[in-house]
């Protein structure tokens, strides 16, 4: 399977979906969600976003779908071209899809040998072997330390900065093997995930792009239009949480003259939604998901 969705169910009914609503998916994958969409919608229109070319190998044959070869950050531009503004729902379902992670030549998995590329659009210029080999030192522990929260990273950048004096570090398995002496004998997977998902953020901008593109839910959704949001990190997740809560991403809410609070959202589920053990069971690439669905006042 390209993609198995993850929280189909949970994040589907959370946009209340209309018949006759406009609806977004920014983030197509291997159509799981749009799918699911679709069934709720007999008059109503689904536009979907992806950057990927692989994700067009699953296009749904469906009048109602609009499938748009962009990255998500410029939703609002061809929402307005397709005179689709505004919606009542856009889901996201961040990070990166398992055919992504399994298609070892993309270099976003630690389990296969690949390039060091981790490019989500293929014909972006920058590769995560760019920046292992020709960022300075200082802009690599930035990098780890704050996209991977790697524990070690001014060590690791110095590791990666001697290593590739000696030769140029191109695929997953000579990054490895590079960093061999940084990483913990205890639960080295993980600390070589911190690393690769660090990589693969600067590779594709995604904070940067998840900061425009929740600024313009704010302008293309219509009043008591949802937004449904599945994150897998922390970072991703903060980001989310401090926009709905405040209408930025420091999480402090500002007031008006007379003490009203200047606020776009409001959450719909108290509590962040995960999920179930049989979800789990069934798909163990879910456990971090965390999903967060709000209302636009």
């Amino acid at each position: 399977m390209y993609h198995n969705p993850v929280l189909l169910k949970e994040s589907v009914e959370g946009l209340n979906i209309k018949s006759d609503g406009l609806y977004v998916d920014v983030t197509y994958g291997g159509g799981g969600h749009s799918r699911e969409i679709l069934k709720h919608l007999t008059t109503g229109k689904l536009y979907a976003f992806d950057q990927d070319d692989d994700a067009f190998a699953n296009r749904i044959t469906d009048e109602k779908l609009i499938l748009i070869k962009q990255n998500f950050r410029y939703m609002k531009n061809f929402l307005k071209m397709y005179n689709a503004l505004p919606v009542d729902g856009i889901l996201a379902d961040l990070g990166v899809s398992s055919h992504q992670f399994d298609e070892g030549t993309r270099g976003f998995s630690t389990r296969f040998e690949g390039v060091l590329d981790m490019r989500m659009d293929q014909s972006g210029k920058e590769t995560a072997a760019d920046i292992i080999n020709h960022y300075e030192e200082q802009a690599l522990i930035k990098i780890f330390s704050e996209y991977g929260e790697v524990e070690n990273s001014k060590r690791l950048a110095a590791c990666i900065v001697k290593e590739r004096a000696v030769k140029p570090i191109k695929t997953t398995e000579e990054l490895k093997q590079a960093i061999i002496s940084c990483t913990p004998k205890m639960k080295p997977q993980q600390y070589l995930a911190k690393v690769f998902q660090a990589l693969r953020i600067a590779v594709n901008r995604e904070l940067d792009v998840l900061q425009e593109f929740l600024m313009q839910c704010t302008e293309v959704l219509k009043p008591s239009g949802r937004l449904a949001v599945i994150s897998y990190h922390s970072l991703e997740d903060r980001l989310v949480k401090n926009f709905i809560r405040s209408g930025n991403f420091e999480g402090k809410v500002e007031q008006d003259f007379y003490g009203n609070k200047l606020v776009n959202f409001k959450a719909v589920n108290r509590q962040i939604i995960t999920p179930s053990e049989a979800e789990l069971t069934d798909n163990s690439r879910s456990r971090s998901a965390k999903l967060r669905i709000a209302e636009k006042l």
